[in-house]
């Protein structure tokens, strides 16, 4: 048996501790990142300890009589570390089940955290959830990546954007000019999703000072330092990952993004052992493929990841 606790901030320091070994951890579960926003989500995380030690966490919030792990953040599930074997996570998942049960959670929705994250496997979890709470695949988005000690060669597509943006003297350098590149991203989703970025730009800054070295930002700039364009890059243990991608008009027209993501796959990242994901390219829970933006994604060498979602009844 296990001590199953809910989160709460006397927990904090523990929680990052184990965070940092953990075999799926990355600095979206430090508290510093995930209390970001939790004036917009409740939190329902869960401390699994075994003799006074922590064994698991699971981060997650809940709305209603649902629990989700967790709706604020890219993926999620339960961390653990390299000692936990498959039948003493199937027990966690049996003491969750029943104790769910008893806070009247009805169902849960869970964010497989995708396998190029984990330091080791660390798939135990999908098994239990199966076998153990009867989930099932509700929703699946694709990403595209690729390892990092194995860059491919770029499409023709993305060269010619390449030779096009090097004849218009684009330069490209890391920045924390945050303002011009969120004003990029504001203006795009506006304009073709009627949508605004999930950060604000006040949440991005705050969250880079939290996390300086694991948060940067890559732009492309004209000749005369007009911003063009940019991507976010989230820096964890086995993987760099584009948070956001965006560029301007003036950007697309130019080949901005090309030069920017030769820089960072071919100078900035490149034989760093991992991965590089580019992010999802679907919309509609995984139901509608963005085609336009999958076939950049895989012009710079990136191949199929599944980001899963799983659900049960409790």
């Amino acid at each position: 048996m296990y001590e199953i606790t809910q989160y709460t901030a006397n927990d904090a320091e523990q929680w990052n501790a184990f965070v940092a070994i953990a075999k799926q951890g990355t600095f979206l579960f430090h508290r510093n990142y995930m209390d970001y926003h939790a004036d917009r989500f409740a939190d329902c995380s869960f401390v699994v300890r075994a003799k006074g030690r922590i064994v698991a966490l699971l981060p997650a919030n809940r709305v209603d009589t649902t629990l989700y792990s967790h709706q604020g953040l890219t993926y999620g599930g339960l961390l653990t570390t390299e000692k936990i074997t498959a039948k003493k996570v199937c027990d966690i998942f049996a003491q969750l089940r029943q104790l769910f049960r008893e806070m009247g959670i009805q169902r849960v929705v869970y964010k497989a955290i995708p396998w190029i994250y984990h330091r080791l496997p660390a798939e135990e979890d999908l098994y239990a959830i199966t076998n153990i709470c009867g989930a099932r695949l509700v929703a699946r988005d694709i990403s595209s990546a690729f390892a990092l000690t194995d860059v491919q060669k770029f499409t023709e597509s993305r060269r010619s954007g390449l030779r096009k943006a090097l004849r218009n003297n684009i330069k490209v350098s890391e920045t924390e000019n945050f303002a011009s590149f969120w004003n990029i991203l504001n203006t795009n989703l506006n304009t073709k999703y009627d949508a605004r970025p999930v950060h604000s730009l006040d949440e991005l800054q705050l969250l880079k000072s939290r996390f300086p070295n694991e948060i940067r930002l890559f732009m492309a700039f004209a000749e005369d330092e007009t911003p063009l364009g940019g991507t976010l890059i989230y820096e964890t243990p086995c993987v760099v990952h584009t948070q956001y991608i965006s560029a301007s008009v003036e950007g697309k027209a130019t080949g901005a993004l090309d030069l920017l993501f030769d820089y960072i796959i071919n100078k900035v990242y490149k034989g760093r052992k991992g991965y590089f994901d580019f992010g999802k390219s679907t919309e509609d829970e995984g139901r509608i493929l963005n085609e336009p933006l999958i076939h950049q994604k895989e012009g710079f060498g990136g191949r199929g990841i599944c980001y899963d979602f799983y659900e049960w009844r409790i």
